[in-house]
């Protein structure tokens, strides 16, 4: 499909990561196109309509965004966010006269049930309408780079899949079928899970080595060489000062924050519940990550700081010459 194409894109939802995204939409569609944008908060509106002049424009309900975009996308932070922007009334795009021309594309991270149930409610009302789970994997970083993975609740045969292919890979890197509906959340829930096990274990053994007189710089290259290696120590290392660009070495600014990673781990553990799949780890993690969300040393930073949650040694440095 031709970018040109893409001539009325929506996009509702413009918090850490959305706004990122609408900014690589503003960058790289052509210039004949529009970008419709909404958020209950005033100032990313605002700001992007200020960057992006004649190109990105104000909306005042996610109807409005859904009346004048042909492809609408939604990143917002829970499942009773995504039912009010599509199901409200009066503002909700389920209000939009006829949406059998849409596409809409849901990125949030959000229960599967909730999905189904926005799914089924909208084609109740809009038989025809197009409308998919795309959650998002890499962060704000990602978002900011580009460089995010989208799971799609499709199937490769899916029709409408080079259209989300080619507007997706705007914003990120890759884009996955997952098979059927909410397949695409189901993998986004057990991709987190993992995630955040691996950064509490990886958090434990970087602050076991420490303890024992080890350079966490060696070790995080022992686990780079071994069976250990793991994208969470290689690019968000949780010990400060391991890699540059880590929120960590940050002070845990930016990236995922904890609170983030608490709600993303409770979905897992919900959905393994509910699936009748067993999980040694899932309740002392969610756990961990539920301290840690509440923790004032830890709380609105990145997840990986279950490192200093744990009570890792962030001054390791001053044993060594850097």
């Amino acid at each position: 499909m031709e970018l040109s194409e893409f001539d009325r894109v929506g996009f509702i939802g413009l918090g850490a990561m959305g706004k990122h995204m609408v900014e690589h939409l503003a960058t790289k569609l052509p210039s004949t196109s529009h970008i419709y944008i909404y958020d209950v908060v005033r100032d990313p509106m605002n700001d992007l309509v200020s960057r992006y002049p004649g190109k990105i424009h104000a909306s005042s309900s996610p109807k409005h965004v859904a009346e004048n975009s042909k492809c609408i996308l939604s990143m917002v932070p829970e499942g009773r966010h995504v039912q009010s922007v599509y199901l409200d009334s009066p503002t909700g795009i389920i209000c939009t006269p006829d949406l059998s021309s849409r596409i809409l594309i849901d990125c949030s991270t959000i229960d599967t049930a909730t999905s189904i149930h926005v799914k089924s409610t909208l084609t109740a009302t809009h038989p025809d309408v197009k409308f998919y789970d795309a959650p998002v994997s890499g962060g704000t970083l990602g978002a900011q780079n580009g460089t995010v993975a989208f799971f799609v609740g499709c199937a490769p045969t899916d029709p409408v899949l080079p259209i989300l292919t080619t507007l997706l890979t705007l914003m990120g890197k890759q884009v996955i079928p997952c098979g059927t509906h909410s397949a695409g959340l189901a993998s986004k829930l057990c991709n987190n899970y993992l995630s955040g096990i691996i950064a509490i274990a990886s958090a434990e053994a970087l602050s076991m080595g420490i303890n024992a007189g080890l350079d966490p710089r060696v070790l995080s290259s022992v686990f780079a060489a071994g069976t250990a290696q793991n994208a969470v120590c290689d690019r968000y290392n949780p010990c400060p000062g391991v890699v540059r660009d880590a929120p960590s070495s940050k002070g845990y600014e930016g990236g995922f924050k904890v609170q983030l990673m608490r709600k993303d781990f409770a979905l897992a553990v919900e959905m393994a519940q509910r699936t009748g799949s067993r999980l040694v780890l899932g309740e002392q993690g969610l756990r961990t990550y539920e301290g840690a969300a509440r923790d004032e040393r830890c709380k609105d930073r990145d997840s990986r700081v279950v490192f200093r949650y744990l009570g890792g040694d962030e001054r390791w440095a001053r044993r060594y010459k850097l």
